[in-house]
């Protein structure tokens, strides 16, 4: 564990304003159970927040991580629904029936919901007598009896489905209200991102004053595409990515040292190969607006972060809630093909600038780049760049860490079940209405919130599409799958203590390494039912 900047010098570093430093109502008294908020953003890479290197004013995030604990190592599932399924149950993703999306291929692994073999972190701290609620984007289960309400949630308001329009729902797409569809106003006044941040202070303001402890889960969609913002917030960022995508990561790479979140051994890896430089990129300007309009999405969720926040110091009960934030993979590559040029989404309106109602594009592969500093790969690759994530861990009572700190540990998200098990002196059971539950995964992180370690995982596991790991101390064993010939590539191996960015394989030096390692990863992999993605029909 490293201390990071003192809290003073990391708050005039970032420029923030400490939301999560304030308190003007008596704080609840030390030895309660905590309350738990876990915030999750959709689509975020690595270093875009102000505390991980970004440039984005994300001055609510930054206060809870200058009075709080950060972590360098925390990872994600690689892609929106395994992460939420391993998040929800401290299971890995085919344990809990989403081994890929929301489809269902016959197959329990596979089924595109949560199964019946699983709980939820709502169901088992419901029994333990907290109020669960939930505000933002649910994607683990698209039909009844699989809505977040049948699943344990005492209220919920939100999307149902995946990616949506933001200033309008998307007709393929689902919203509910508990477990009623809901459907927004067509009069301009609805942002997606905003009526998450609304109903979850609402749920606050309405629950936070019973004497039962309360659980808040806010998975926001933001800044998953389409890139829509309101003006206003577009507006702060125009003009400030004429550097272009080289040198926004050297920026942040550079940030990241003054932040005290890159270690010493990181290095920068190399532009993408698919990604062309900044100085022959076609239509800059449409390239800038695209990540203008991103910093602004992220900018907004800040501002409703700020806002939740807010709700809970007054009601007196900041001190003792752990506020956990992470993002559900790495940044997003997906849009069109960038062999074409600047192509646009057309979706939509193939006219319509990227921020507006009509519009649906991303920003692509060379911001993805970018946004992922200074690892390489993206969303659904399992390479540091696709399941690396910020997590910002802020609770007064029970963080014993000086303000700022980081931490090595490295976590995963099936530990965060674990960490709400523990805090809530919870019950993690062994069958649920006549069915026999998977055992738990996850460990808990609280080791890590007062000491800044804690035993690790023996080991750690992923797959998606193809493209699977496993880490086992420093060593980690990566492959891709190869899209065009259908098949897995040879694995690499990294020696992640000394190259984080993978860019030395090792695979050639160390061959009984990789043959004791893939043994592991084939033996976890029978053991979740996963299938070879080939085979899946």
């Amino acid at each position: 564990m490293q201390l990071g900047l003192d809290r003073r010098s990391f708050l005039k570093a970032l420029g923030a304003t400490s939301l999560a430093g304030c308190s003007s109502v008596p704080e609840s008294r030390a030895g309660e159970r905590p309350n738990i908020v876990v915030i999750m953003a959709d689509d975020m890479g690595f270093s875009d927040i102000g505390s991980y290197g970004g440039e984005i004013s994300t001055p609510n995030l930054d206060a809870l991580a200058a009075n709080g604990l950060r972590f360098r190592q925390f990872y994600n599932a690689a892609r929106c629904c395994p992460t939420r399924a391993s998040l929800l149950t401290g299971l890995y993703p085919h344990q809990a029936g989403v081994g890929h999306m929301v489809a269902d291929y016959g197959h329990p692994s596979y089924q595109g919901r949560l199964n019946e073999s699983c709980v939820t972190i709502a169901e088992v701290l419901k029994d333990a007598g907290y109020t669960t609620l939930m505000s933002g984007k649910w994607h683990v289960g698209e039909s009844r009896p699989h809505w977040p309400v049948d699943r344990g949630f005492d209220d919920y308001f939100g999307l149902i489905s995946g990616g949506s329009n933001y200033f309008k729902l998307d007709g393929a797409r689902q919203m509910a209200t508990g477990n009623d569809p809901y459907t927004p106003p067509d009069d301009g006044s609805f942002y997606m991102t905003d009526a998450f941040s609304d109903n979850a202070v609402r749920f606050l303001e309405e629950h936070g004053t019973k004497p039962d402890p309360f659980f808040l889960y806010l998975p926001y969609t933001a800044p998953h595409w389409p890139l829509h913002a309101k003006p206003e917030d577009i507006e702060k960022y125009v003009g400030k990515y004429g550097m272009g995508w080289d040198g926004l990561r050297r920026q942040r790479f550079a940030r990241q040292q003054d932040t005290g979140i890159r270690a010493e051994t990181w290095t920068l890896s190399p532009r993408d190969p698919d990604v062309p430089a900044w100085d022959d990129a076609q239509d800059k300007a449409l390239w800038e607006r695209r990540m203008e309009v991103y910093a602004a999405m992220i900018d907004c969720m800040d501002q409703g972060i700020g806002r939740v926040v807010e709700t809970i110091r007054n009601l007196g009960k900041l001190d003792n809630t752990l506020i956990m934030f992470l993002s559900d993979n790495g940044g997003c590559h997906e849009n069109a093909d960038i062999e074409q040029g600047s192509p646009r989404n057309t979706w939509a309106d193939p006219n319509a600038m990227p921020g507006d109602a009509g519009s649906f594009d991303g920003y692509d592969r060379p911001w993805a780049n970018a946004s992922n500093t200074p690892f390489r790969m993206f969303k659904s690759w399992v390479h540091e760049g696709g399941i690396s994530s910020p997590l910002v861990c802020h609770w007064p009572d029970g963080i014993k860490l000086p303000g700022g700190s980081i931490t090595d540990a490295p976590g995963h998200v099936i530990d965060l079940m674990a960490t709400c098990i523990d805090l809530a002196e919870a019950e993690y059971p062994a069958e649920r209405n006549g069915r026999e539950i998977v055992p738990l995964e996850g460990k808990s992180l609280r080791p890590i919130l007062e000491t800044g370690t804690r035993d690790a995982h023996e080991a750690l596991y992923w797959e998606h599409q193809g493209n699977r790991a496993i880490r086992q101390g420093r060593w980690k064993l990566v492959a891709l799958r190869d899209r065009a010939m259908q098949a897995a590539k040879p694995w690499e191996l990294y020696d992640i203590a000394e190259d984080r960015s993978e860019q030395h394989d090792l695979a050639a030096e160390m061959p009984e390494r990789v043959a004791a390692m893939e043994d592991a990863w084939l033996e976890w992999g029978e053991k979740v039912g996963w299938v070879p993605f080939e085979q899946l029909p």
